[in-house]
């Protein structure tokens, strides 16, 4: 045994807890250890260096006393175990350990060190293998990794989880028939590993619905990787794809993992599909039929476990028509068809984006002013007037959400607080000029607005975009008080309850009444 384990200076253990302890990266809780020895003076000096790096720490000298400390209701970080025991094997109880801690970094000890015991070791999952005597400096640098380990781990999981939450199908903002529609098929199709096409204009959400598919799907855990054919020079993007080897083209100074091998297990979104060119088509189709391939330059075959998602603002069948695109590769990514309708085709949704994309800029500016200065009560904007509202109804909004959230994002750059008027619009958004807003009822002011076109409209979807505008400015007038809000739009509270809950609004954190 190294000397350094025996160091006297290390003085006798004073409690389960360091004076400093170190905290986990999920919830700031103590970062704790269990030690497994059957050797007291080892146990004793773990212990203490352990308790010295800030864990927690709690010991046991064989294999039954370690799986009675081993419930649910406790949590372990950390693991060191012997590979032999008294009562039972080291490799058994890091078993029992992870069953119920999936997360726990375990580090194996023993003095009776093999090849065959190593790799056996970390094939059942352990961090690391040291062989005894092991100097103490070189565990504590263990420990430092494999705490550093778990915590990549656990942000990688929180980032997932995230991903998960932000895109489940609730939180796509909308509750019009067409919406309606597009999510009640994405729903459908997300547990298939069927491959999808989504069409619609640009700046509709085609990449945001993509993402919906992969992150409610078996897939989830895996990577989504974004293609952009539109943006890739047409020489470069077979190598993009499909990847390279070294020396395959000038300037091929490495080999490359293209992007079907990066989205493996995960989902592949070629977004701007209509762009790709025919010669890749060809390659394409090949993909899709035989889930295989080769990276440029390479005699080896690539499996292709990925799902496909496409989307495109073009129509396909009419490129198919002129020969811009195949018309085998239009029908292998058409088995799915989604369409993503415009936003004045959704004009009902408009009041709900606005109020969406007002509360995202809120929730920014508070979190800027909280890390500044501590300060919880920022400058925040309080919603639309009825005019202002309206005139954003009928706009056309021909870049779509991305047009709205664009515009928002400007707003509260300039307007900063408060009411967002008429006249705090750009001129061209403004579809009522120069109107007194105080000489003019709400009510004229939302018949007044309304441009009836000659092709007519759908009048449901018109009544739900001045029912959600109607809601949003009584609640916003009252701080979000549903009694007050109730009152002014002289509805029962239940029932304007009911109607927040069915649309998905959300108030200011400082506004929960």
């Amino acid at each position: 045994m190294s000397n350094s384990v025996f160091d006297p200076s290390l003085g006798s253990p004073s409690g389960m807890v360091g004076g400093n302890p170190r905290l986990s990266q999920a919830g700031g809780k103590p970062v704790r250890a269990l030690v497994v020895d059957d050797e007291s003076s080892l146990r004793t000096a773990l212990f203490r260096i352990l308790d010295r790096q800030g864990f927690q720490v709690v010991t046991a000298n064989a294999k039954r006393e370690a799986e009675a400390l081993i419930t649910p209701e406790t949590h372990y970080d950390l693991a060191l175990i012997d590979l032999r025991l008294p009562d039972g094997d080291g490799l058994e109880l890091m078993t029992k350990l992870r069953q119920t801690h999936p997360a726990c970094q375990v580090i194996i000890l023993t003095g009776h060190g093999t090849i065959e015991n190593a790799v056996k070791a970390t094939q059942m999952g352990a961090f690391h293998f040291i062989t005894k005597p092991f100097n103490m400096e070189e565990l504590v640098s263990i420990v430092d990794k494999a705490i550093s380990h778990k915590t990549l781990q656990t942000e990688n999981q929180h980032l997932r989880s995230a991903l998960s939450r932000r895109y489940r199908f609730e939180n796509i903002i909308g509750t019009s028939n067409e919406i309606r529609h597009v999510l009640s098929m994405v729903e459908r199709v997300a547990d298939s590993d069927s491959t999808v096409l989504v069409s619609g204009e640009s700046g509709t959400g085609k990449e945001l619905i993509a993402k919906a598919v992969h992150y409610n799907s078996p897939r989830a855990n895996k990577p989504f990787v974004p293609v952009n054919c539109g943006a890739i020079p047409a020489e470069l993007l077979e190598s993009e794809l499909f990847g390279h080897v070294k020396g395959a083209f000038t300037g091929a100074i490495a080999t490359r993992q293209g992007r079907f091998d990066l989205a493996n297990g995960g989902t592949l979104f070629l977004d701007e599909i209509g762009e790709l060119p025919l010669s890749l088509q060809v390659k394409l189709l090949r993909v899709l039929q035989e889930r295989r391939f080769e990276p440029v330059g390479s005699m080896k075959t690539h499996e292709a476990d990925v799902r496909i998602i496409a989307a495109t603002n073009v129509d396909l069948a009419k490129a198919v028509q002129k020969g811009l695109f195949r018309e085998d590769l239009f029908y292998r990514l058409n088995v799915i068809p989604v369409r993503l309708p415009s936003l004045k085709e959704r004009k009902s949704d408009i009041p709900l984006l606005l109020h969406h994309f007002l509360q995202m800029s809120n929730d920014r500016v508070a979190e800027r002013a909280v890390a500044r200065s501590g300060s919880a009560k920022p400058r925040q904007l309080a919603g639309f007037s009825a005019e202002a509202m309206t005139s954003l109804v009928n706009h056309p909004w021909p870049g779509n959400i991305r047009e709205l959230e664009n515009l928002v994002e400007r707003l509260a750059v300039l307007k900063g607080e408060g009411m967002i008027e008429m006249t705090d619009l750009p001129e061209h958004y403004q579809v009522s000029a120069g109107r007194s807003e105080t000489s003019i009822p709400e009510t004229d002011l939302l018949i007044d607005a309304l441009d009836l076109p000659e092709s007519g409209l759908d009048f449901n979807s018109a009544v739900d975009a001045y029912e959600n505008a109607l809601i949003l400015q009584a609640l916003e007038k009252t701080g979000w008080n549903r009694n007050q809000a109730a009152a002014l739009l002289k509805l029962n509270r239940t029932t304007l309850v009911e109607k927040i809950k069915k649309k998905g609004l959300r108030p200011p954190p400082e506004a929960e009444v």
